[in-house]
């Protein structure tokens, strides 16, 4: 059986003396939206952060495409085809967001940096529309819509995002959740961590359920949503 394209493999660690992944795994295929979901506390962010190389692991290993990145910063891992979008201060507010795009693209030095920004305006119109204006005077919806084109910048092969849609409305939700489909059917990995859960997982195609830095579940979205088990411990019923 062929390896996954991205894995972090029985990832075991933490920020400290302390551990809070136990031989958690995490993997995606090229195209494919995996989303990991679980209670507060259950260490979904720093298994992505673990996969990004913001932690040190004690156990386990991350390869790319059947390479061993386990020991590279997450600047060097950027280089390999990873973008990553934080939660928070995931852009630059004084800038404007035309300035924010080029940012992204620092490690660039090819000639079509200015049609992948085009592919971005492409993908999120309203940046077009407001490509001058500073970025901290967007609404928060259209915020990450900076950040997240901010990290298509670099032409990712996989785009991680950590809760990208924190405290937006349920209507904005739907449409990065959109967006997010159209990246991966770009042939983007998608690994990203939700705390809504339901709606992150009717549009996996595979979800990943943690509990206390273990996997609990693991299945397609279409299955942990079926799941009566998940339902009732995750999902409210």
């Amino acid at each position: 059986m062929a390896e996954p394209f991205l894995i972090g493999e029985n990832m075991t660690g933490g920020y400290g003396p302390v551990d809070i992944l136990h031989s958690c795994t995490l993997a995606v295929e090229p195209g494919e939206i995996a989303v990991i979901v679980g209670p507060n506390g259950a260490g979904k962010s720093t298994g992505m952060k673990a996969v990004f190389g913001m932690l040190k692991l004690r156990q386990g290993s991350v390869r790319l495409n059947g390479e061993d990145i386990t020991q590279l910063s997450p600047q060097a891992r950027v280089r390999k085809g990873m973008g990553f979008v934080p939660q928070t201060h995931n852009i630059f507010t004084g800038m404007t967001v035309e300035e924010n795009l080029e940012m992204g693209a620092f490690i660039r030095d090819d000639a079509e940096i200015q049609e992948t920004m085009e592919q971005i305006y492409d993908l999120f119109p309203i940046l077009r529309q407001k490509r001058y204006q500073k970025a901290g005077e967007l609404s928060g919806g259209q915020r990450q819509q900076v950040a997240v084109g901010r990290a298509l910048m670099t032409k990712p092969r996989v785009l991680m995002l950590d809760e990208p849609t924190a405290g937006v409305s349920p209507i904005v939700m739907d449409e990065l959740f959109d967006r997010i489909i159209e990246i991966a059917r770009s042939g983007i990995s998608i690994l990203m961590v939700e705390q809504n859960a339901r709606q992150a997982l009717e549009i996996a195609d595979k979800g990943y359920v943690l509990v206390q830095g273990k996997n609990r579940y693991t299945d397609t979205g279409k299955a942990l949503l079926a799941d009566p088990d998940v339902r009732k411990s995750f999902l409210g019923g």
